[in-house]
């Protein structure tokens, strides 16, 4: 058995073994997709496999949709190359459900892809061309939040980024600057209307691929690259809208175990490492909890995705659901388990759960401490969410999710995720920020995880992070032999206590660095002492 438009013709075999096929005529809807798209998505990674295209294949299954999607790849080629067009853009969405079953979909809803390379005449080409399109509603992105961002983890302009504010637009190299070209090429088409959704996990999505965009646009007409009508296209809601977001799926990569299960079914799988380091497979697996809530600003309309279970709102109540999701009822408590979880040799999140302190860490910091400052966003509950996070999504043992793969770029989530609980509570006249317990302990937590070695001495290699050269100095020379004191590790630290770009506040002036600082020179004692002060703040 293999993946692809000649694999599939022997519906019969795949059925047989439990696959659900794409119950539409995907020839029509190709032919339909590429005259009129309605739909193109940058970014083709796991999240937008499992959950964006089968939302669309849902639809397309029950006739509200007849187009598909058009999958744009930007910072590695080889996923569209090595594993989207060998299997003719087909996927195995794979759904690891709680109680261990799972369910096995062919996704048949991604019916062309591009590579997003300025460089290559035809492929950007196409994409001009996909973007001079009347037809098209919606360019959406999955690139991750570092994907909007111009500057380096100091400040400074990317090389890239610098070099393309003083090109022509078709001579992009950075991700965003080619993004720009092809909304400059719709502006020049007939300043056609468009929606640019970033769907990626981070707060007021919309806002950053704005900034970004719009820092192309006026830099290039300052220089004359572009004209003022450019700027204007861009700045104009009723032409170009930039809807905020809040999505929720848990997509980890590919595992070993899933490979397995399909390999026993007979099919021919080839994962692939690209050069860029990617792990693709032509299969993803993700848990059946999801959710996707997006303000209704659409200026050149847009699908009809309520009915695939998308929730359209407005502006306030998007981000009323963000914060709840980002500050208080998810990611909080993954980035919690991601850094105590590393420190304790754990490798699976889920495992985690049958932790009785770390358990009882995230139930603390979900219901205790960020709860109280939650405001309802009226569209989904924020205990029913914490609920199910608590008791289902994060314990579910078939989920191959690690604490490694969540507590990568930690220092740009710690802002967010604790740091608007903190703001919330200095606003607070009926709560006090000393109150919060657990909340420092993932701080202490996160900068004794800067250590890199666990909690049995044993050395290991810190997740990913922009940061990572800039902040480990500061415990570069601490020892885990019970000379960090409260008072040295605060001299030590003070410079990291005080950044709020990193925690959100400076820990000093909200009375918290003294807190922070104690429990550090606790879990640095010795062998142990992490399990050991788990256990003392934690009860």
């Amino acid at each position: 058995m293999f993946l692809s438009e000649a694999g599939l013709a022997n519906k019969q075999e795949w059925t047989s073994k439990g696959y659900i096929l794409p119950q539409y005529d995907r020839a029509k809807v190709t032919a339909a997709t590429k005259e009129n798209p309605v739909w193109v998505h940058f970014g083709a990674g796991n999240i937008f496999r499992a959950f964006q295209a089968a939302v669309v294949q849902n639809l397309l299954n029950e006739g509200v949709l007849d187009t598909g999607l058009i999958a744009i790849e930007g910072f590695d080629y080889e996923i569209i190359e090595k594993s989207y067009r060998p299997h003719d853009n087909y996927s195995i969405s794979v759904t690891l459900k709680a109680d261990g079953s799972i369910d096995k979909t062919i996704i048949g809803s991604i019916v062309e892809t591009c590579i997003l390379d300025s460089a290559n005449a035809a492929e950007f080409g196409r994409l001009k061309e996909i973007f001079a399109k009347d037809s098209l509603q919606m360019a959406s992105f999955t690139i991750t939040e570092k994907g909007y961002s111009l500057v380096n983890g100091k400040g400074e302009l990317l090389g890239a980024v610098a070099a393309d504010f003083e090109n022509v637009p078709d001579k992009a190299q950075s991700y965003i600057g080619k993004v720009a070209a092809l909304l400059y090429a719709r502006y020049e088409a007939g300043k056609k209307p468009i929606a640019m959704v970033s769907m990626d996990n981070c707060s007021h999505n919309g806002d950053k691929l704005y900034a970004a965009v719009n820092a192309f646009a006026t830099e290039w007409c300052k220089r004359g690259l572009v004209d003022q009508g450019f700027v204007d296209y861009v700045n104009d809601p009723a032409f170009v809208s930039f809807p905020w977001s809040m999505i929720d799926k848990i997509t980890p990569r590919p595992d070993a175990s899933v490979e397995a299960i399909l390999k026993e079914d007979g099919l021919d799988l080839t994962p692939v490492i690209t050069t860029r380091g990617s792990y693709v497979a032509p299969f993803v697996n993700s848990e059946e909890s999801e959710y996707l809530v997006i303000e209704d600003a659409f200026p050149n309309g847009r699908p009809a995705l309520e009915k695939g279970g998308l929730i359209f709102t407005d502006k306030e109540t998007v981000d009323k659901v963000e914060k709840m999701k980002v500050c208080t009822c998810l990611n909080p408590l993954h980035t919690a388990l991601a850094v105590y979880g590393c420190l304790l040799g754990y490798d699976k999140i889920s495992a985690e759960m049958k932790d009785p302190e770390l358990k009882k860490l995230v139930e603390t910091i979900g219901y205790v401490e960020g709860l109280p400052v939650v405001v309802d966003p009226g569209v989904i509950s924020p205990k029913a969410f914490i609920d199910t996070v608590v008791n289902v999504r994060i314990p579910n043992p078939f989920m191959p999710d690690t604490p490694q793969r969540i507590a990568t770029d930690t220092s740009q989530k710690l802002a967010i995720r604790f740091g608007e609980t903190i703001k919330a509570y200095e606003a607070s006249e009926d709560l006090d920020t000393a109150d919060l317990k657990l909340i420092p302990l993932v701080f202490a937590g996160w900068l004794r995880y800067l250590m890199a070695v666990d909690d049995e001495g044993n050395a290991f290699k810190p997740s990913d992070d922009p940061l990572l050269e800039t902040v480990t100095p500061y415990v570069a020379d601490m020892k885990l032999d019970g000379s960090v004191t409260a008072g040295s590790a605060k001299a030590a630290l003070a410079e990291l206590l005080a950044n709020e770009k990193i925690f959100g506040v400076d820990l000093f002036e909200v009375g918290m660095a003294d807190k922070v600082a104690g429990y550090f020179a606790e879990l640095t004692a010795g062998k142990g002492a992490v399990r050991a002060t788990l256990k003392k703040y934690v009860d």
